[in-house]
């Protein structure tokens, strides 16, 4: 413990190479504090006690004019910059343009050709797509196409006497605003 006061004395006197020794010694630790941070963190995070160690290490040790008062003081400083990393990250997947306001949509595959066997997914896709249809008759033709008949982009395009790109487009489209619909729709089951 000695050791690591030493250290931080020696950073908040200006030796930065001080921090290269300090870091092997209070690893561990932050590390420790780390877990704590991140298990108030909700399932499904791509962000791990390690990286966030490591992000907090860059921030605290960037600065030449650091003082620390101390092994609490760093810890205290460790903490706030794990608080400051996570709270930065939230932030930015809410954001609009990281897709805050998105949902990700689990509701019937429109990945391919319907097969036969799956009447209830055929049945709600053409209900929607009637709808759709009345809003966007070509892009209604383009999810016909593909999803009822199987046809390749290169076949639509041919027969719409449309790009590929732009086939391409249309069904990415088309398939995300089915989904909506479809996920929206109240289940006979409720």
């Amino acid at each position: 413990m000695a050791n690591v006061t030493q250290l931080i004395q020696r950073i908040s006197d200006g030796e930065p190479e001080a921090a290269y020794e300090l870091l092997p010694l209070v690893y561990q630790e932050l590390r420790i504090l780390a877990s704590a941070r991140m298990s108030n963190e909700q399932a499904g995070q791509t962000l791990q006690a390690t990286a966030l160690v490591h992000e907090a290490w860059l921030r605290l040790t960037k600065k030449d004019d650091q003082v620390w008062n101390g092994r609490p003081h760093f810890f205290a400083a460790a903490a706030e910059a794990m608080r400051r990393i996570l709270v930065e990250r939230a932030r930015r997947r809410l954001r609009i343009r990281h897709g805050g306001e998105w949902h990700r949509a689990h509701s019937v595959d429109l990945s391919g050709i319907a097969k036969e066997g799956e009447d209830e997914k055929i049945l709600a896709v053409h209900e929607a797509l009637e709808t759709f249809a009345e809003k966007d008759p070509i892009r209604a033709e383009v999810v016909k196409l593909r999803f009822f008949v199987g046809m390749e982009y290169k076949e639509i395009a041919s027969v719409l006497e449309l790009s590929e790109p732009t086939v391409k487009r249309y069904w990415a489209f088309a398939r995300a605003w089915l989904l909506n619909a479809l996920s929206s729709e109240p289940s006979e089951e409720s």
